[in-house]
């Protein structure tokens, strides 16, 4: 079966699919993207998804390419032509075709959107296989990270790098301040030297992670404390556990940092708490099937 695509308007096997070399998300990466995860035919925290979309398309003076409820359609529609009930929803707006010039068009163009979707396997219900290791890589990325541009560059060049040392991913870090900021696509924590549960506050240096979140409303909900205080590398390294938190990978343990053990080397106790409660808010609504 052939993958299908919305490209402005029509559904179309994604093999035919394109947009037009014109495409100021193509020309500049004058744009915004989403990603959303489905899980058994659900998509976990739409409403934060579509309201950071929201808000990053405001950030760029872009308007929403249709009414919400509109949008939610599309989506639903690419997932249900792909047949795919656990996967990846990616959707990318942009301010349109224009003739090449950096200013925006002094004529307004209609703005591109395109979704797409792709199947991925169910999460592990076993925190121990969900372990992944890391590396430490300057953050180059341009200073208005809360807006989920398309220009990923600098976040490219980070995953390479840490492909090239074998790890899954890149936790940043401020070369002028050694202040840690978050992953090359993902929310960073750790449980810090004195068993403290630390992540940074949002700002414009960081982007307002939706699983993020979501997970530190589950948290509020069950009492669990933590700080957002911000933490050095030093302060990474001495840290007893360390996770991320993203669309893709809900609760990740991180068991290694720069080819060094975090903590003992395992899974934390912090860390498999909060994969278990960020589980049961994954399955909640699903009833027995969860």
């Amino acid at each position: 079966m052939s993958k299908i695509a919305y490209v402005n308007g029509a559904y179309l096997p994604q093999r035919h699919a394109s947009v037009n070399i014109e495409d100021r998300g193509y020309q500049f990466g004058d744009g915004i993207y989403e990603v959303v995860h489905l899980y058994r035919g659900r998509f976990i925290d739409e409403g934060r998804h579509l309201d950071r979309l929201e808000r990053s398309l405001k950030e760029i003076h872009l308007p929403m390419p249709m009414p919400r409820a509109a949008l939610r359609m599309v989506l639903m529609e690419v997932a249900r032509r792909n047949r795919v009930t656990d996967g990846l929803l990616y959707m990318q707006v942009t301010r349109g075709v224009a003739r090449r010039d950096h200013a925006f068009p002094k004529t307004p163009v209609p703005v591109s959107l395109v979704v797409t979707v792709r199947h991925i396997p169910p999460y592990p219900k076993d925190v121990e296989r969900w372990t992944i290791a890391a590396i430490t890589h300057p953050d180059l990325r341009w200073a208005r990270r809360d807006i989920k541009s398309v220009n990923l560059l600098p976040n490219v060049l980070a995953r390479q790098a840490a492909r090239d040392a074998g790890a899954a991913e890149a936790i940043l870090f401020e070369e002028a301040t050694g202040m840690v900021t978050e992953g090359a696509a993902t929310s960073f924590w750790i449980v810090d030297a004195a068993g403290v549960l630390r992540t940074r506050a949002l700002d414009h240096v960081i982007l307002p992670g939706c699983t993020r979140g979501a997970l530190i409303a589950e948290m509020e909900a069950a009492g669990i404390p933590y700080s957002l205080e911000p933490f050095s590398l030093a302060e990474l390294q001495a840290a007893r556990e360390a996770f991320l938190t993203s669309a893709t990978s809900f609760v990740k343990p991180i068991v290694k940092i720069d080819g060094r053990a975090v903590g003992d080397g395992t899974v934390g106790p912090v860390t498999r708490r909060l994969f278990d409660l960020f589980s049961r808010h994954v399955h909640a609504g699903l009833g027995n099937a969860a």
